[in-house]
């Protein structure tokens, strides 16, 4: 595959810290200000996902090029299986627990009620398929699988170049549903593996198998490229929501998962990134970037337990998330304690960085002894 591309691996921790700002909304709820620069600062943070799904598809073109794509995708889908289990295993607790803290306050049965939950999380298609079943937020990982199964089926049947027409066509009926105008009345959710995985996996795959390789020139123009499509994309969103759809920014934030620029902005910062490899290599941020799917599936029940904390908090009698103080804080505050759990995780040898994410008993010898030599 050649030498490492660090501007990619220095942009996966970018994108899952811009992840956890989409899901915190740091501004919002500041007056019409806060919520204009959460709306400006939420769009552009929009592109992290698809950059995930980009940099998956591009890396298994690479990798697939002389090799058996059926092969690859048995490892990476063996990967993503025990990375989705870490995610639910450390998830489900606090979920569960969040359920029966509310039917108490309700006055209902905390039993029954966390029963219910259960019954819905063992729902076959939202815990298989949608994976929001435990959290909305771990979508992304069964999506990404679904996505690399079809391009890997794609390639497989020799029939590579025809992944990405099929998948934009689906994208395209995806963009007039829900997300776009709501021009066609789609019975089913669209942000998925099939409608959206599929169509930015497919595009990364295709960079790859055109012979897009890293370092190729035209930087100043990708980047042009990438700011202007940005600029588009926070321009479309204002359009679809405050301009043409009647929101208010100073009543909350308008929020839509995906839109037409999303797929021209995320391709071109995903093909800046390339043009500049060494971007980002005198930084720790390449390195860090090895933890980024973790704080991804860590960060959901941080998330939740730092909300519950802050509900039940105040300042002189004013609830303390609704003070600045708290909005400044929540996002980093979500980020660095999932990113400490995650490596917390991997020092008790409940997980691997790197490999393996299937929950298995701690060593006991490095919980007695977590900071001393290992033996030969």
């Amino acid at each position: 595959m050649g030498s490492r591309i660090h501007s990619v691996d220095a942009m996966r921790i970018v994108a899952v810290a811009l992840v956890v700002v989409i899901h915190t909304n740091p501004f919002e709820g500041l007056g019409a200000s806060g919520n204009a620069l959460n709306f400006a600062l939420e769009s552009t943070a929009r592109v992290a996902v698809p950059f995930f799904f980009l940099a998956s598809g591009y890396f298994f073109g690479l990798k697939t090029l002389d090799a058996d794509p059926i092969a690859y995708f048995r490892a990476r889908a063996r990967s993503l299986t025990g990375l989705y289990v870490f995610g639910i295993v450390v998830a489900l607790p606090a979920f569960l627990s969040g359920t029966a803290v509310e039917a108490s306050v309700a006055g209902e049965s905390a039993s029954r009620s966390v029963g219910r939950r259960i019954a819905e999380i063992l729902s076959p298609v939202d815990l298989l398929y949608y994976g929001t079943s435990v959290s909305e937020i771990l979508w992304f990982v069964p999506a990404l699988f679904v996505a690399l199964a079809l391009v890997a089926g794609f390639a497989a049947a020799g029939r590579e170049r025809l992944a990405f027409p099929v998948a934009l066509a689906l994208h395209a009926l995806a963009l007039l549903g829900p997300e776009y105008a709501s021009l066609v009345d789609l019975p089913f959710d669209v942000r998925d593996g099939l409608f959206f995985g599929f169509f930015y996996v497919s595009a990364g795959f295709a960079v790859a198998e055109r012979g897009w390789r890293a370092g190729d020139g035209r930087s100043r123009v990708l980047l042009a490229a990438a700011v202007a499509f940005g600029a588009l994309h926070v321009a479309e969103r204002y359009a679809m929501g405050y301009a043409l759809g009647g929101a208010s920014v100073a009543d909350g934030v308008y929020a839509p998962s995906f839109t037409l620029a999303t797929a021209p902005f995320a391709v071109a910062l995903f093909l800046f990134l390339l043009s500049r490899p060494s971007l980002g290599a005198s930084t720790p941020l390449p390195d860090w970037g090895g933890y980024a799917v973790g704080v991804y599936v860590v960060h959901p029940p941080v998330l939740a337990a730092l909300e519950e904390i802050a509900g039940g908090l105040a300042v002189n009698g004013t609830p303390i998330a609704e003070t600045l103080g708290w909005h400044l804080a929540f996002t980093p505050a979500t980020f660095l304690l999932a990113l400490v759990a995650y490596l917390a995780a991997h020092r008790l040898g409940v997980i691997e960085i790197g490999g393996s994410h299937f929950p298995r008993p701690p060593d006991l010898a490095r919980v007695t002894r977590p900071f001393g030599r290992r033996s030969s």
